[in-house]
């Protein structure tokens, strides 16, 4: 199977497809015929003369400064070498994959004036494995991811590094060893690579794909939670939800009573009249999730298909267009809210943790659910584990978006930061997996301990955690059963068990 690229269409489960998984990509006839069709235009217009911003002139605070004979050409170079000013680690490969796939769909519109033989060799490097080296920190999301995207382009140029085969390597060598050829940058080549905030956003697609995968683990967790918590049911009757309206709190109320499908519980005679709103306000917190993680998608599915760059071209009339598509914010507020929505139903988690673990609250489960309290401690400390965990998330939560550092002497004086809340995002999401999964874990602990015939998804999900994490009978150290759990969470297998026997939750 491959991805046919042409600027239109690109969806998060693409950009996941071939960022995580490796799916090939070409570009479409139309889209090549597009951007031919806009480089001729750019050319014709450098022949006449005509001032082209970040061709014939600087950039930024020198956008004044004209530029003339071979200088268009050498600035090319010298703009990739100047931007490419990243700091620390390097970012996952499936970050770099996603940036360049993202930005290949921007050139495939045939507005941002570059050779084909660029979008040619970034299709290359996706299908044969060339991984640019990009530092994670040192973009401000406008104008564009310049620090990082200047990294991918450095490879372009045969210079950087790449990684090829598993192998850190000169990024000529690692093109070389791909049987490809470097390229020496022509008029705008340079600018058209960098000028976009398409590393935020590929970073961007890959966390909403996994926070609506934890999100539905989260209705997993929470159902187990409920069931073990002896929970009144009423609250999860999809009827509830649909007299409100809210479309993420119907389906959250519909995914809890799929997984407690089954339960003994249904039967009736264990529950109180209302339980605690940690429990019962289950479906409208995680819905408030869902619906914060839909908006967020459709907002950075219009930036995947979008051209994100200045100036921009429009061959049709034969105009030149500057302004500031590589401004990050219309991303990056939308993914703060998803990242402050992930930390909230972690605290959601939390407390359904505490009521299981506090004698006073968990409906005659043993202290912190250990088979000798006293003598053992249970899993005391696991809250422990999940608290300090949420304080970071919060901590994290702040918003980058309105947090604008001026650059470029003033003249670049509204940044979005949003690749600090894409970077942030991450840290949120690793954070989670470990706070769910110590509900899951201490979930599956109450469960054994009651007894009581399960819903279906639940016994899945229970069957699962149980293959990974063995039942708590005497005390031992607890951190690999935290971390394996984190690990299980975020690979997802909890998930793919239970909508294996339910059917989707979504």
């Amino acid at each position: 199977m491959i991805l046919k690229v042409d600027g239109t269409g690109l969806t998060i489960e693409n950009v996941v497809e071939v960022a995580r998984r490796g799916l090939a990509v070409e570009l479409t006839p139309g889209a090549e015929e597009r951007i031919i069709t806009c480089r001729q235009m750019v050319e014709r217009k450098l022949e006449a003369g005509e001032v082209m911003y970040g061709i014939n002139t600087g950039i930024g605070e020198f956008s004044e400064t004209m530029l003339k004979g071979d200088e268009v050409k050498q600035f090319q170079k010298y703009l990739v070498y100047n931007h490419a000013a990243g700091i620390g680690d390097p970012a996952p490969g499936e970050y770099v994959r996603a940036a360049m796939l993202s930005r290949l769909n921007v050139h495939a519109k045939g507005h941002s004036g570059l050779r084909l033989e660029i979008p040619r060799l970034f299709i290359g490097m996706l299908n044969r494995g060339v991984i640019p080296y990009v530092c994670q920190k040192g973009s401000v999301g406008a104008s564009g991811d310049l620090a990082p995207m200047s990294q991918i382009a450095l490879v372009v140029m045969g210079e950087g590094q790449a990684w090829y085969d598993g192998e850190l390597l000169p990024g000529g060598e690692a093109l070389q060893r791909a049987g490809l050829e470097p390229l020496v940058l022509h008029a705008r080549d340079g600018l058209a690579m960098i000028n976009g905030s398409n590393f935020l956003n590929g970073m961007n697609a890959i966390h909403l794909h996994d926070m609506n995968r934890w999100l539905k683990q989260a209705e997993i967790a929470a159902a187990m939670s409920l069931e073990a918590l002896h929970a009144n049911l009423k609250p999860y009757d999809q009827r509830l939800h649909e007299a409100r309206g809210f479309s993420g709190a119907v389906r959250s109320a519909r995914a809890l009573m799929i997984c407690i499908d089954g339960s003994e519980l249904l039967e009736g005679g264990l529950t109180k009249v209302q339980d605690a709103y940690s429990m019962r306000s289950s479906p409208q917190v995680i819905g408030t999730a869902h619906d914060a993680v839909a908006w967020a998608r459709s907002q950075v599915e219009i930036e995947l298909n979008g051209v994100g760059d200045n100036p921009i071209f429009f061959p049709e009339e034969d105009i030149v267009l500057t302004g500031a598509n590589f401004q990050g914010t219309p991303v990056s507020l939308p993914m703060d809210m998803t990242g402050n929505a992930i930390t909230m139903v972690s605290v959601l988690s939390e407390r359904r943790l505490n009521r299981m673990l506090n004698p006073a609250l968990s409906v005659g489960l043993p202290p912190f659910l250990a088979e000798k309290p006293g003598l053992y401690s249970g899993l005391m400390l696991s809250q422990y584990t999940a608290g300090t965990l949420i304080v970071e998330q919060r901590i994290l939560s702040t918003p980058a978006s309105i947090a604008s550092i001026p650059a470029a002497a003033d003249q670049e004086d509204f940044v979005s930061m949003g690749m600090n809340t894409a970077i942030k995002n991450a840290q949120i999401l690793k954070n989670a997996c470990g706070v769910l999964g110590i509900e899951l874990m201490a979930a599956a602990q109450a469960l054994n301990i009651r007894g009581h015939r399960m819903g279906q998804g639940v016994a899945a999900a229970h069957k699962v955690i149980r293959k990974h994490v063995e039942y708590l009978d005497v005390d031992r150290p607890l951190y690999p059963d935290h971390t394996r759990m984190a690990e299980l969470v975020e690979s997802g297998e909890i998930l793919e068990a239970v909508e294996a026997e339910t059917g989707s939750l979504e």
